[in-house]
Parts: C-alpha cells; structure tokens; sequence
C-alpha cells in the first residue's frame, strides 16, 4: 500500500462518519430508547436494550478465528455492515404495530444488528490500527469524531422537531419513527459502500494453525495491558449502570418530553465538537492516559449531579441544571472516548493488534452488558425505597433546612458515582509513554483553551478578558518578589 493509498484511505475514513454518523443518531441512543418506550417496553426490556450492542461483543470472540484464518478484514467488515443495516429496514415497519409480538421482533432485530456490527467492528478496529499512523491517531480520529458529532447534532435538532410536532401514540408519531429508522438504513448502507472503497493494509501471513487461547493469552499476560482492562471493566460497569436511563428518568420521574431529552442530547454534542480537537492534540502531545485522568472524573462527577435534578423544586432551574450537566457530560465523554480507543491501540503491537483491541472489546462487552440489565432488574427494588438526609442549620436569626431525598433513579447516579471513582483510581496504575499528572494537564485544557479564544475571537474587550487572569498573575509575583526583596537584611 502506498502513501497516496494510506491518505486517500483516511480522507475515506473521515468522509464516511457523515454516514454512519447518520444511521447511527437516527437509530440509536435516546431514539431507541423512546422506540422501544413506544412500544410499550418495560424498564427491565430497556436494560436489555441498552445492554445488547456490548453483549453482542462476546461475539468478537469467533470474529477473531475468523479475522485471524482469512485475514480479510476490509471483506468481513463491509459484509457484516451490509447485512447487520437491513434490520434497521425491519424495525421502520414495525413501527405501525404494538404488542409483545412487535417487541419480541424488534429486540430480535436489534440483536442481529448488534452482533453483526460486533463482528464488523472487530475486522474494523484492526483494519484501522494498521491504516492509521500511530503518531497521527488522535488528530485523524478526533476529526471523524467531530463529523460524527456535527451529524448527531443536525439530526438530534430535527428529530425534535418532530416529536414535538407529533402527539405520544398518534399515527404521525409512527411514522416519524418509519421515516428514522428507514433513513437511517440507507445512510448505513451508504457507509458501507464507502468502506469499500477505503485501502487495507495487507496482514502478515498466519503461521500454522490460529489457536484462539494463544491469541488472547498475549493480551492477557502483558501486566500494563491487564491493569487497563481492570480500568475498562470497572469505568464501563459505571457508566452504563447510569446512563442508558437518563431518558427513562427525565421522562417519566422528571416528566419532560422526550424532544426535551433530545436539545440535551444536542447541547451535549455541541460541547462534545467544541472539545474534541482539543482533546485529539493533547492526546497526541503528552499521552491518551492524561487526558483519562481529567475527563474521567469529571465526568462521573456529572453523573452523580444528576441527584440535583431531582431535588430542585423549580422546573426551569431543573432544565438549566440538565443542560449545564449535559454541557460538562459533552465535552468530558468525547475526552474519555477518544483517550480509551487510543490507549488500547496504542498498548496493542502493531500487526498482531487484533486479540488485544477484541480482549478489550470483550471487556467493554461484559461490564457494560451487565450493567443496564442489572439496572433494569433493580429497578422495582430502588422504586420502592427512599432515603433521606435533613441539614438544619440554627441561628438567632431563625432555621434554615436543606432536605435530601434519594429515590429510584438517584440511587442509580450514586452508585455510579462510587464505582467510577474506583476505575479512576484503577486508570492510575497504567503506564503509557509521555504521561503527565492531572494537575499539570488540567494546565495545558486551560492554556489550550485560552488560546483558542485568542484565535477566534476579534474582539478586543474579549482579548483583554483572556490576558487578565495572567497579568494578575505576573503583577502579583511582582508584588511577592519586591516585598521579600525588602524583608531582606540590608548589607552594611
């Protein structure tokens, strides 16, 4: 493969995210979830839902037998795609039918979907190790993020639209959900078809008889790379044990629309674009894991804020708290996705990185599988407690109290809030060449993003407002060093 064929290749790679990035948010996320709430499916079927795109990794398993025995990655992953998007043709029909019947076809086609991306992705992953230069992997990556993000946006904005111009139940809401997941069939077969055009890196050739237990032992006997699965398994377990109910909890605890859910999932890729860039430089210039150990608290930090939502008492302090939280969840999840791919790339060998980004995926599968339907099965158990925490505070003056309450969904955000910090303290005992402690990148987030306000902004008032912070700065070590330059003793 040549160098022209390695950058036709990747402009392919950024141009085909417009597409995938459209079948992906017109079928995906909180309209899946709102499909299947549509439906009629209960909390534990959405657990199950939310569950079935990592579960169905396990299936990365035989993927590599057969990655690894045809060593045709570019042919597995365009079949599977092809095949894995007709089902979003079946689910659009499905959405003029009710019943158990219809839901029992849709979870059905779903699971096809799953497993076959499953498969594809796993010839993807390494197809895309090889194509893409190591020291160019954060910057290629965070721009088809960007485009990926920028689609999800425009369509989340439309989608919106139309649930809020449809009535829950009606026949235009059926078809609005047709018209998505109908679209977003054509635009995944769109994709595929420019996946097919994009170069492959030829794989050396086998040698003798590919042992599935050989292979997964490498992965598993490298000690760094093991202490970053402890991270994924305990970081994935988190997150997924919270978020695929953020939809569930907004609309029928918090009792918001679901085109509400959907501008949050808009603001939230706003922020996600505006960070991406960012993040892909700083990954590139210091190291994938100091940019985890910002963004991954901070993060979790948002998660466990969510408790708030619940406990104010005005309905548009709860919609700018959502918001705000959405903002921070945006630009923090883009850091910790674009970190997580790129250090299990880069701890992987280039040429025989196939078994370690599937033991990765496996990991993903298992801990992000379990977790929802964990939740899901919870879920009767949470709703019928409560817990509550009263601060009083005396004075002359009279008493102020702040109640606490924590109730279903809460409790959900809490624990996931404890067992994040636990993978935050797990991604610490990583290694990864070029890394630098938090306090030092949390820095280089604030100089960075000083500078480009600098760059974009023309205005000078805006200019003067970037410069204060470090001309008081300066001034004030000014100040520190005369007037210990006067505490001196004088020399006689």
């Amino acid at each position: 493969m040549t160098i022209a064929d390695r950058e036709r290749g990747l402009r392919l790679l950024v141009n085909e995210a417009v597409f995938s990035g459209g079948a992906a948010a017109l079928t995906s996320g909180v309209i899946l979830t709102a499909f299947a709430l549509h439906l009629g499916a209960s909390n534990v079927m959405v657990g199950i839902l939310a569950a079935m795109p990592f579960l169905a990794q396990l299936l990365q398993l035989p993927a590599v037998q057969l990655i690894e025995r045809w060593r045709r990655r570019k042919q597995i992953a365009v079949v599977a795609s092809l095949i894995g998007r007709t089902m979003l043709a079946v689910m659009a029909m499905l959405s003029f039918f009710s019943g158990t019947t219809a839901l029992l076809v849709f979870l059905t086609a779903q699971m096809l979907l799953c497993g076959l991306g499953a498969v594809g992705g796993c010839a993807w992953n390494s197809w895309m190790r090889d194509l893409a230069p190591e020291e160019r992997l954060g910057d290629v990556f965070a721009r088809r993020t960007v485009w990926l993000t920028a689609v999800s946006l425009v369509l989340g904005l439309v989608a919106a639209l139309a649930f809020d111009w449809t009535a829950a139940g009606s026949g235009a809401r059926n078809a609005v959900f047709a018209a998505m997941f109908a679209a977003g069939c054509v635009t995944g077969l769109i994709s595929a078809r420019i996946v097919a055009m994009m170069p492959e890196p030829l794989m050396p050739p086998v040698k003798g008889h590919v042992n599935l237990r050989e292979l997964l032992r490498q992965p598993l006997g490298d000690p760094n790379f093991r202490r970053l699965l402890v991270f994924i398994a305990s970081w994935q377990f988190a997150i997924n044990l919270a978020t695929p109910f953020f939809t569930v909890f907004i609309v029928r605890q918090l009792h918001f629309a679901v085109s509400f859910v959907l501008l949050l999932g808009v603001a939230s890729q706003i922020a996600n674009i505006l960070a991406l860039r960012l993040w892909g430089r700083l990954s590139d210039r210091f190291a994938n894991k100091s940019v985890l150990a910002v963004c991954a608290p901070a993060y979790i930090l948002a998660i466990v804020a969510m408790i708030g939502a619940s406990q104010l008492g005005d309905r548009t302090a709860v919609k700018l708290w959502l918001v705000g939280l959405h903002l921070i969840m945006g630009a923090t999840i883009a850091g910790v996705t674009l970190a997580s791919t790129n250090i299990a790339l880069k701890l992987s060998p280039k040429g025989s990185a196939t078994a370690y980004v599937a033991t990765s995926a496996m990991t993903t599968a298992v801990a992000a599988g379990v977790a929802p339907i964990s939740g899901g099965l919870l879920a009767q158990f949470f709703a019928a407690r409560q817990f509550e925490l009263v601060a009083r505070w005396s004075s002359p003056n009279g008493v102020f109290t702040l109640p606490i309450v924590l109730t279903a969904w809460d409790f959900y955000f809490l624990l996931a809030g404890l067992i994040g910090l636990y993978a935050v303290h797990r991604l610490s005992l990583v290694r990864e060449t070029g890394e630098i402690e938090r306090r030092e990148m949390v820095g280089q987030v604030l100089n960075e993003t000083r500078r480009s306000i600098r760059n974009i902004s023309s205005v000078a008032g805006l200019r003067a407002a970037t410069d204060l912070p470090a001309a008081l700065l300066r001034d004030a070590r000014l100040r520190i060093g005369l007037k210990r330059a006067e505490q001196r003793p004088r020399m006689r």
